[in-house]
């Protein structure tokens, strides 16, 4: 596995003509989330580029950007294990030196929830997705059903600006009591962890509402009520990319934590 710190060394490592090339973006604190994401990229690709960036552009004020979890050396260990041919690992003042002063916002997905939650937020990851794009150039591009607003901001921006790649999406992994799978979810105290379970039982309680024609937001939200520990931000159905989607957000503490379940249609 070759590791390229600089945007030129990731340009050199992926010189070479291949036929295809598979992009998985992470912020490190790499999961089995993300070795699904890597086991689908190498399942379909030739060549597998992850990127390990911090994006301190999707942190708002106030947000956990200084204490989120890093650790480069088992990031650097799980990666090569899971056959991946270069590390993309650069500095923030690689991707944003001096003088940066081009953003992108995108209208429409990212809007509402997460967006009205997180102000800024998408604009950040907008930004340094269409960058890891123009620097990796990849074929296909990998992620997590856990994030759907953040995919549905991804394929717009794909679309509207005519990019020439594909977006794959990845199911949920979680762990066996059902919570999805989060490098936050290292913040949770063992109370504030049993208690997170409650939000994939209130989103399951949904989509079990919706199947028998019921309002699945009413029914997730009786279930999350009944967990004191939890703190719902919003509980809500959206349509992207033509799929229903029950999305939800709660603080646990001081942690903060999406999920969603696909109502209707394909994954997002």
């Amino acid at each position: 596995m070759r590791v390229a710190r600089t945007i030129q060394e990731a340009r050199e490592a992926l010189a070479a003509p291949t036929a295809s090339v598979g992009l998985v973006p992470t912020m490190g604190a790499l999961h089995r989330g993300h070795l699904a994401l890597l086991e689908a990229a190498r399942a379909e690709c030739e060549v597998v580029v992850a990127s390990v960036f911090v994006n301190p552009a999707q942190f708002g004020d106030g947000e956990d950007l200084a204490r989120y979890p890093r650790d480069e050396d088992r990031d650097l260990r799980m990666l090569e294990e899971a056959d991946t041919d270069v590390a993309f690992m650069p500095e923030a003042a690689e991707l944003y030196p001096p003088g940066f002063e081009t953003w992108v916002d995108v209208a429409g997905a990212g809007e509402g929830l997460e967006a009205a939650a997180r102000p800024g937020h998408f604009r950040g990851v907008a930004t340094v997705c269409l960058k890891l794009f123009n620097i990796v150039r990849p074929d296909r591009a990998y992620y997590g059903q856990k994030d759907a607003q953040q995919i549905a901001v991804i394929a717009q921006l794909v679309r509207d600006l005519n990019l020439e790649l594909e977006l794959r999406v990845v199911p949920t992994v979680r762990d066996e009591d059902g919570l999805a799978l989060s490098s936050r979810n290292a913040y949770l105290s063992a109370e504030e962890r049993a208690a997170a379970v409650a939000l994939p039982r209130a989103l399951a309680a949904g989509a079990e509402a919706h199947r028998a024609g019921g309002d699945p937001a009413a029914a997730a939200c009786a279930v999350l009520a009944a967990e004191s520990r939890l703190a719902a931000d919003y509980v809500e159905v959206a349509r992207w990319n033509g799929t229903d989607v029950l999305a939800a957000a709660v603080r646990a503490g001081s942690t903060r934590l999406i999920d969603n379940v696909v109502l209707q249609g394909k994954h997002a």
